[in-house]
């Protein structure tokens, strides 16, 4: 068994209460077990023990075998000075701090069907760990879980926004642009958006907010897709011309036209329709991001992001390749994930960043209120019976699947959790 399934053992204290004596046959009384420690340092910070009838406070260290206390070379190493028990499941020898100081040992004993469980899950194939016995854990434990996984899910994404927030000198109309543009790529094309967004500032598109042509043509240009020797094409050849000037004009380094994908996609995700419609949102809406700030409205915020591609796009995919006249608007579903993808998690930054929890309230709020999503991860969990009624329930599952189920760290899953206790509450409760 790895050694974080002892520490699960250790901090839901399901070891056998009856068998705490130390090597040295002391008797142990557990009055604190400690809190979990996801630092550097012993596993168990601010426990407090009984050895015989004196008192300990101070820290808990686990290891499968006492020698890994100097595999680790925690004999060496004064943060461990403080270690008052040391907790293992194979004694094989004594153990001293830096200070010369021998630890007491306790041998970890425990209900042998809390590995056998723990095992199972492990061993499995299916599509997550516990899809076998998923219906016997009560589906409440499950909705209990979904603000935890849903406050993690956002947190994950909080350093990379504080990253690039850095790069960008604090300024958050600048980030949040970046970001957008590499949502409005999608999977397909978010890379070659992010790049674009990088090679063309928003202050030199600021200078043209009130011009879509010329925001159009800073666009399409920076990214690469008017190399083309294209005639006839009137709105292609002026974009061209435009761009020729800005490009001198702001010294400018455009992206290579080969990184953006139009093979296999669908017509109305093509990227030259994204950037009209991305053109179009830069245009209407001056420093973006200060204004969803002061946005408390889903309708409101969904008004705002309600863009269409300028006039030439009703009748074009590409450039210079007629199609049936269709209006191409951003539609409901790309409106909710670029809410769910890229403004949830900036309000929530913001509100973390400035200490203003009504932007993490808001950001909850807009998830609750945005439809459940719909996608290949979701479909299965509807198969297994969970049906998610909003967006914040889908984010949630999301993160359960991707961190917990894939990664099968059930020790750490309210689901998982409640499976490998089965055995122990049942006894504890005298079943």
């Amino acid at each position: 068994m790895p050694e974080e399934f002892l520490q699960f053992i250790w901090e839901q204290q399901l070891q056998y209460k009856n068998s705490l004596n130390s090597v040295s046959n002391e008797k142990i009384e557990i009055l604190q077990p400690g809190n979990k420690n996801t630092d550097a340092g012993p596993d168990f910070f601010n426990a407090k023990i009984k050895i015989e009838n004196t008192i300990w406070a101070g820290n808990i260290e686990i290891h499968k075998k006492s020698s890994d206390w100097y595999v680790h070379n925690h004999h060496n190493d004064k943060a461990f000075d403080n270690v008052i028990l040391h907790v293992v499941e194979e004694y094989d020898k004594p153990v001293k701090n830096s200070l010369g100081g021998e630890i007491p040992a306790l041998i970890l004993k425990y209900p042998k069907k809390l590995q056998i469980n723990y095992q199972q899950l492990l061993d499995s194939k299916s599509w997550i760990p516990c899809q076998e016995q998923f219906f016997t854990v009560d589906l409440f434990v499950l909705k209990m879980a979904f603000h935890r996984l849903m406050v993690e899910r956002l947190e994950a994404k909080t350093s990379e926004i504080i990253t690039r927030l850095e790069e960008n000198k604090n300024n958050w109309n600048e980030t949040f642009y970046q970001f957008l543009a590499k949502m409005f790529g999608f999977k397909t094309n978010a890379l070659p958006f992010e790049l674009l967004a990088k090679s063309l500032p928003l202050p030199v598109i600021a200078k043209h907010k009130n011009k879509l042509f010329q925001i159009e043509a800073l666009l399409y240009g920076n990214a690469g897709l008017l190399n083309e020797q294209l005639l006839g094409d009137s709105y292609f050849l002026k974009l061209r011309d435009e761009y020729s000037f800005l490009f001198r004009k702001y010294k400018l380094k455009p992206i290579e036209m080969f990184l953006w994908k139009f093979m296999r996609l669908r017509p109305g995700n093509f990227p030259s329709v994204r950037i009209a419609q991305f053109a179009a949102l830069i245009h209407q809406s001056e420093s973006l991001f200060s204004k969803i700030l002061e946005i408390e409205s889903i309708e409101k915020l969904k008004q705002l992001l309600n863009v269409k591609a300028s006039d030439y796009w009703d009748t074009h995919y590409r450039f210079n390749k007629s199609s049936p006249k269709k209006v191409k608007e951003l539609g409901d579903a790309s409106i909710n994930l670029l809410i769910i993808n890229v403004v949830v998690p900036f309000l929530f930054v913001y509100g973390d960043y400035h200490s203003k929890y009504e932007f993490k309230d808001r950001a909850f709020k807009f998830l609750e209120m945005l439809p459940a999503e719909h996608n290949s991860i979701i479909t299965k969990w509807e198969i297994l019976g969970v049906k998610p009624r909003s967006a914040f329930e889908t984010q949630a599952l999301l993160q359960l699947k991707n961190v917990y189920c894939r990664m099968k760290k059930c020790l750490f899953c309210q689901v998982g959790n409640k499976l490998i206790k089965k055995t122990f509450l049942d006894e504890s409760a005298g079943k």
